[in-house]
């Protein structure tokens, strides 16, 4: 349209605050639309400064560009309703630094990286260097409670590691759970507005409630296990 903006590719990547690298980058892997070109001289418009900024918005949630991908393609709304729930999973936005995260806990920062090794404390996955929230500081604080109490760091570690991997197996199943007989029913419908509605609902109310579930269980076999120990060793 006459007199409507456009931009070369260096004033794009200014208003998008991003580099001429990522741009062309982004047009390689589909998912920026190629420039106007008159002559050999590319031009873009607003419409490119508008996706650069929902690509940042969504790596920033933390979603790999694969998935940035199909949201901007499109894909069923009910599956997009999810995407976004699941990004925004974390009750706090991820704003420290590991050093911050350690500052705050009264920890040395060499112990907190070797949690990130063994994956025990994650990080958020959108790559920026404040990837963690108040919600790891709490989690390490407890952990600093265990080792004032005398536990080994190698033990708990151990016991970490084995926690994790039991976790994620579980998690898995319960993923598979919420797929095949919540997910993949509300797609049926012919409504996609209403699906995108019900998947979500379920997903706030499910969450939350597995949660409490896994975390009940969990506490009460602690419990079982201890009160069999206590009487074993009285009965020596």
């Amino acid at each position: 349209m006459t007199g409507a903006p456009r931009y070369r590719v260096a004033e794009l990547a200014e208003l998008a605050d991003t580099s001429v690298d990522t741009v062309r980058f982004y047009q390689h892997r589909g998912l920026l639309d190629p420039p106007r070109r008159e002559g050999r001289v590319a031009y873009y418009d607003d419409s490119h400064v508008e996706r650069l900024r929902r690509i940042r918005e969504l790596k920033d949630q933390g979603l790999t560009l694969q998935t940035i991908k199909r949201l901007i393609e499109g894909i069923h709304p009910a599956d997009a309703a999810l995407v976004a729930a699941v990004a925004g999973g974390t009750p706090a936005r991820p704003n420290l630094t590991l050093t911050e995260v350690a500052d705050a806990a009264g920890v040395p920062v060499t112990l907190l990286e070797s949690l990130v090794e063994e994956g025990l404390l994650a990080p958020s996955p959108s790559g920026s260097e404040r990837a963690y929230t108040e919600a790891d500081v709490v989690a390490v604080r407890a952990g600093v409670k265990l080792l004032d109490a005398g536990v080994p760091v190698d033990r708990l570690l151990e016991l970490g590691r084995r926690y994790r991997s039991a976790a994620d197996d579980i998690a898995i199943e319960a993923v598979d759970l919420f797929d095949e007989f919540v997910r993949r029913p509300v797609r049926e419908g012919d409504d996609p507005d209403a699906a995108a509605a019900a998947a979500l609902g379920a997903f706030e109310r499910l969450l939350p409630a597995a949660s409490a579930l896994v975390g009940h269980t969990f506490e009460r076999a602690v419990l079982d296990a201890a009160r069999r120990r206590i009487a074993e060793q009285a009965a020596d």
